[in-house]
Parts: structure tokens; sequence; C-alpha cells
């Protein structure tokens, strides 16, 4: 047994991966243990930190979180089923890039940032203006903040049922909403028929929401028809106003929903990469770092 564990080590202080894997795990148990969180801003930190690292151990996170290893466990497995994450022997993984995950899973993802951009994009709607917001968690926020808004009278264009939910009861706001068909993953609407009636429609603004920003390449989605309804959406606004935090930055996905020259603004957070934001600028957009 003694040998065993012996060589065990042996092998550990050799093997330059197995020395990488161990220095990691030392930085994650270094880091501020976070105790006395509810189960879900734990497991909404959890994501958090997936999104940062790629991967998490049941054993690290343990350590933490002051939990045990089987409460760890049971928040991963949930996870899993909510599509935020793949399990993996002893911890977790990303998803596969591309896909995208559910509304569920995307309001766990960079919470406090999607806050502080939404606070942001809501000081900039004046009474009486028309507004369009895209569906999204980030658009989802600035609902929210509208809703506790001093504005008298603004009409809201949207495709989100859950954004129109929101606003439903907001006496302030007159809801329009274009129809089309359902996308339950993201509780949007898209299609002919929704495109047919914004074309009939004006905006003063459109909040757009984004998976993914490449200077480069533009605004995108892992959904065509919603990408063809962002499109339509951009016609008929005065002005673009993409709302985004920055781990959509220099990501890449499926649908091009515009280039970045077709934005006004981009409100982001202030962890945005200097050489992208210094690009988009260099590109024509105004970036607002929340």
């Amino acid at each position: 047994m003694y040998l065993y564990a012996w060589s065990a080590i042996e092998r550990a202080m050799h093997d330059p991966n197995a020395r990488r894997e161990t220095d990691a795990e030392s930085r994650v148990a270094e880091a501020s243990v976070e105790q006395g969180l509810l189960v879900e801003e734990r497991r909404r930190r959890i994501c958090d930190l997936l999104q940062e690292r790629g991967r998490v151990t049941v054993a690290a996170l343990a350590r933490r979180f002051a939990t045990s290893a089987v409460t760890i466990r049971a928040d991963l497995a949930a996870l899993e089923r909510a599509g935020a994450l793949v399990r993996s022997h002893g911890g977790a993984l990303l998803p596969r890039d591309g896909l995208d995950q559910p509304l569920t899973v995307k309001e766990t993802l960079h919470h406090a940032e999607k806050v502080r951009i939404a606070r942001v994009a809501v000081s900039l709607i004046r009474d009486g203006e028309t507004i369009i917001l895209d569906s999204g968690t980030t658009t989802a926020e600035i609902a929210k903040q509208i809703r506790e808004a001093p504005l008298q009278s603004i009409n809201v264009i949207t495709n989100a049922l859950n954004v129109a939910m929101l606003l439903a009861g907001a006496p302030m706001v007159r809801l329009i909403m274009p129809g089309g068909i359902l996308r339950r993953e993201s509780n949007s609407l898209s299609g002919h028929i929704g495109e047919a009636a914004l074309a009939e429609l004006r905006a003063d603004r459109l909040f757009l929401g984004a998976d993914a920003i490449d200077p480069k390449l533009g605004v995108m989605t892992p959904h065509l028809p919603e990408a063809q309804l962002n499109l339509k959406m951009i016609e008929i606004a005065r002005q673009v106003i993409a709302v985004a935090d920055s781990s959509k930055l220099l990501r890449r996905n499926i649908s091009v929903i515009a280039r970045v020259e077709q934005l006004d603004t981009l409100i982001t957070d202030s962890a945005a990469p200097p050489a992208v934001v210094d690009e988009l600028r260099r590109r024509g957009v105004e970036v607002l770092l929340a």
C-alpha cells in the first residue's frame, strides 16, 4: 500500500499534466471560500466558474463552497439535466460550442453583469419612445428594470414571451407582440408572420441580444429564423444597441444577424477585452462598459 502511494506521488511529480491539474486545483482551493449561499446562488456560481475555467471538479467545488461532495454532485446532476454542463469523472465540463443552451441555464450565467448592463440600457430610454426588446436573458433584465423606472409611457415591441410576461402588468408600457412560431429554447417567436408584422412598425431603439459577437464577422445567434427576424428589427429601428456580457465577445455561432458596422452601440461589462473594445470603436461602434 505504501509503495503504491509513493509511486503515485512520484508519477504526479514527474508528469507535467498531473502537475498542471494539481496546480489548478490548488488555485481553486486558495480562492475565497463562499459559504452560506442558497442552492440557486451556489449553482449560479458553479455555472460562472465553469464558463471561466471550462471544467470544474467536485473536490474543488466542495472546498470552495464549504459543503459536501454529495451536495456538489447533486448540484452538477441538476445542472446537467438543465443542459448547463456535461458531467465527467470527478467533475463537469462545458457543453460543446455552438449548442444553444436553454433559457433557464442562460439566466444563471453572468447574472451580475447582465443586471449592470440592463441598468445602463434603461437609462437610455426616454418617455414616449418605442423600443424593441429582443429575446434573451439580458433583455429580460432590461424588462425587469423598466418596471421600476420613472417612466410615464413607452411602447415596447418584443418577440419574447418571458419579456412580455414581465411587462404585461406594467401600467406605463403598451406592449406589442408581432407573433410567429414559438421556439421553446429561447421562449421567442420568429418566422414570416413576425417579419411581416415588424415591417409595418417603426422604433426609436432596438436592444438586441446576442449569443456571440466577433468584430470581424458580426453579431451571431444559433438559430437562423431568429437571425432573420433580428435583421428586420434592425431595419425598423432608428438606433441599434447590442446588449451582451463580455463572455459573448470573440465567440462565434452559426447564423450572422448583422455586421458590427450596423450597430450604433454595444453595452457590455468592464471585463471586456480592451483589444476587442478598441476594434469595435475603430469600426464605429460606441462601447459602453457597465
